[in-house]
């Protein structure tokens, strides 16, 4: 008959091996429940529209641009981003070093920025035209260093690195290196629609909201880590309100979009980010303010 020293160290050992077990299940269910976190915030380009992969588009860190996968084909209770809140007529922007360049430009001028009415550009691909209309009232700062790459001919040459059509259904641009990894050389902060919420803390700032057909939107890889990555909708996508809605692409643009969707991408990137390159590659010969 076991003595009580021997009952008491068999009771020791099993109730170690049931601690034990549940470290194990708690240490699973912190990664499932990070893993979920990260799904739901991040590209995805991201870019998505960041980020790969949500993707990661860590601009400041030269890591991959992208939307995040998490985003599911929209249904018709997805609710829109919050309306508009107005914005002073001008606006002072912040744009800190982030990363290397993948092309040298200059930081933009952040005093006096004009956070009204919208700014035509026009790229020219060789799959054909997308024109844009970027919206100052939306988001200022995102439009103001927008043009000033555009200036400066940041994204002449540049290619389109990610297509994705399931899902999360977007072309993603922005990065000169065609990698998913290349930002100008410095970040900002997001606008539309993350300023419309009280803050990280708002329940609402993290639940899907409805990305329309046609919407350009930064990618990015959380909080202020925006650079030059954007993606382009090609259907009604459904992503956390963290990535800066900052215009809308013109109908000839939308022809253009919907032909490079059709031909489909490599599937480089599936199961996450999700899609690929685009089958038939998508360069920006020339990108023009007007």
């Amino acid at each position: 008959m076991p003595t009580n020293e021997q009952r008491r160290a068999a009771a020791k050992r099993k109730l170690e091996r049931r601690l034990a077990r549940q470290a194990e299940r708690n240490r699973r269910r912190k990664q499932l429940t990070i893993a979920g976190s990260v799904l739901g915030v991040v590209v995805v380009v991201a870019a998505g529209v960041g980020i790969y992969y949500l993707t990661r588009g860590d601009d400041d860190k030269n890591k991959a641009s992208q939307a995040s996968d998490s985003s599911q084909t929209s249904t018709p209770e997805a609710a829109p981003p919050p309306a508009l809140k107005e914005k002073p007529a001008t606006v002072t922007c912040t744009y800190r070093d982030g990363g290397e360049a993948a092309k040298p430009v200059q930081k933009p001028n952040g005093d006096g920025i004009v956070a009204k009415g919208l700014e035509a550009v026009t790229i020219t691909t060789n799959q054909g035209p997308i024109g844009l209309k970027l919206d100052r009232g939306e988001s200022p700062c995102t439009v103001n260093s927008f043009a000033s790459l555009v200036s400066q001919h940041y994204f002449d040459g540049a290619p389109c690195h990610r297509l994705s059509t399931k899902g999360l259904q977007m072309l993603q641009c922005g990065d000169p290196t065609g990698t998913g990894k290349g930002g100008p050389g410095y970040v900002f902060d997001n606008e539309y629609p993350t300023d419309q919420y009280s803050g990280p803390d708002d329940p609402n700032a993290n639940m899907p909201v409805l990305y329309k057909r046609g919407t350009i939107a930064m990618a990015n890889a959380g909080p202020g880590t925006n650079g030059s990555q954007f993606f382009l909708l090609t259907g009604d996508s459904q992503l956390p309100p963290q990535y800066t809605i900052f215009g809308t692409v013109d109908d000839a643009g939308m022809k253009t979009l919907d032909k490079i969707a059709a031909i489909g991408d490599d599937g480089s990137m599936d199961p996450r980010p999700g899609g690929g390159k685009p089958n038939q590659p998508v360069t920006f010969e020339s990108v023009k303010i007007g």
